[in-house]
């Protein structure tokens, strides 16, 4: 008996942790480790849900990739970071990746007139 109880017990904390472990993995946020000292968390952004709403196929619509200041259609940067081409401060041709951000997130759902677009609706500090 006292083997059966803990083998069920066993199971059911085997069950939550991978239940949690996957729910945890599913929520995600934005790429902030290029802030050194960032005055706000990292956006709290469901990558697959969010493309899944708004109706996004193409990797490319967000990760975008230029070439000599010309957006490559159908081209994605989707296997890079943002910083490596978005840099901290703006360059001649570049712009920065605060900006970066902002312009593209906020200004589609600008754009679209759905989503968040004041600070506090994406950069949402998390539970301690």
């Amino acid at each position: 008996m006292k083997k059966r109880v803990l083998f069920t017990a066993l199971a059911v904390a085997l069950c939550v942790a991978c239940f949690s472990a996957h729910a945890q993995d599913h929520m995600a946020r934005i790429d902030a480790g290029a802030f050194e000292k960032p005055t706000r968390p990292p956006a709290v952004f469901e990558h697959d849900e969010h493309n899944e709403k708004a109706g996004i196929k193409e990797c490319a619509e967000c990760h975008h990739l230029y070439d000599n200041g010309v957006k490559l259609d159908g081209e994605s940067s989707e296997d890079q970071r943002c910083a490596e081409c978005h840099p901290l401060n703006a360059s001649k041709n570049t712009t920065a990746l605060r900006r970066a951000y902002h312009l593209s997130c906020r200004g589609c759902h600008t754009n679209r007139e759905k989503g968040p677009v004041m600070c506090g609706q994406c950069h949402i500090k998390p539970d301690r």
